[in-house]
């Protein structure tokens, strides 16, 4: 059985509660195609099965909530996993307070913007938890990000109307070049940090 059958099952049986337990589980780290799942309950929206306004609410809390797992998660377990085994994960004291910086500095626009990339979406309330933003600022952002990400995929969902096979399709095409995109910006990101800190102590 197809992916597609299977989300087309799960959301065409389930309803509210398919589009919340896919983009809940998302939230902490489970791989769920939540994304697809609102463009395609919004799909069902348009033709009258479901209500948009239901849909785009329960894409919502479900998203924010399942961030808030994830952040849970990250806060009493994530951390004491890094303290502890952190250089067998690649992730040493000096470079962990390093992450810890800079979600010090720029978490807020992060968690918001995270929301939007593949693999970051994923662990965002995780990585947010383990370094120690403070559980408020890291609620309204995350809820904005959500707010922004949910309305612009049940807005696409609701606007395909017959043409959801179609895009869904498309959507996992292109989600892994979009991924190399993150990658590749975030690696350059990081190689310019780095070399005007040489240059700095040069």
């Amino acid at each position: 059985m197809s992916p597609f059958r299977v989300l087309t099952d799960l959301v065409g049986t389930y309803g509210y509660p398919g589009v919340a337990l896919l983009v809940g589980v998302e939230g902490f780290g489970v791989p769920a195609p939540g994304q697809s799942a609102i463009v395609l309950a919004a799909g069902y929206a348009a033709h009258g099965r479901l209500s948009v306004v239901g849909v785009a609410a329960t894409a919502f809390l479900a998203a924010v909530l399942g961030d808030s797992i994830g952040y849970l998660i990250g806060r009493y377990g994530g951390r004491r996993l890094v303290l502890r085994h952190g250089r067998r994960l690649g992730l040493g004291p000096e470079r962990f307070a390093r992450l810890e910086g800079v979600m010090s500095r720029q978490g807020p626009k992060l968690v918001a913007a995270a929301r939007f990339v593949d693999g970051l979406r994923q662990f965002n309330g995780v990585v947010a938890g383990t370094t120690g933003m403070p559980w408020r600022r890291f609620v309204t952002y995350n809820a904005l990000g959500a707010a922004a990400w949910v309305g612009l995929w049940t807005a696409g969902g609701y606007l395909a109307g017959d043409h959801l096979r179609t895009l869904l399709v498309d959507l996992h095409r292109f989600a892994w070049y979009l991924i190399a995109a993150a990658v590749v910006l975030t690696l350059a990101y990081l190689g310019r940090r780095l070399t005007r800190r040489a240059d700095r102590v040069r």
